[in-house]
């Protein structure tokens, strides 16, 4: 199992906790886990990627092994920890001001 945690507005959409928990079939990548996780809570579909686009949104950042991965490609493989369930993803929303 794949553990993702989710901002606090995320998780009041999806009602549920910091933490969930999705099963990913094949290579542990962002795109598999957005997939899985929209697949799973669908009311998440265009809050964390565009819905035509498949980009991130803006004011959110992917972190795997307190590393950045928002910038990498979506089909780049996750680090082990995450894929093996030992680290989760996490999805960080940002916040900007002036």
């Amino acid at each position: 199992m794949i553990r993702v945690e989710l901002p606090p507005h995320l998780q009041t959409l999806a009602r549920v906790g910091r933490e969930v928990q999705i099963e990913v079939s094949g290579a542990v990548t962002q795109r598999a886990i957005l997939d899985a996780l929209e697949a799973s809570y669908p009311v998440l579909r265009g809050t964390i990627r565009d819905h035509v686009t498949q980009e991130r949104r803006p004011f959110l950042r992917f972190f795997a092994c307190e590393e950045d991965y928002s910038l990498e490609p979506p089909d780049t493989p996750l680090p082990d920890a995450v894929a093996s369930g030992k680290e989760p993803l996490l999805i960080i929303g940002t916040i900007a001001g002036g």
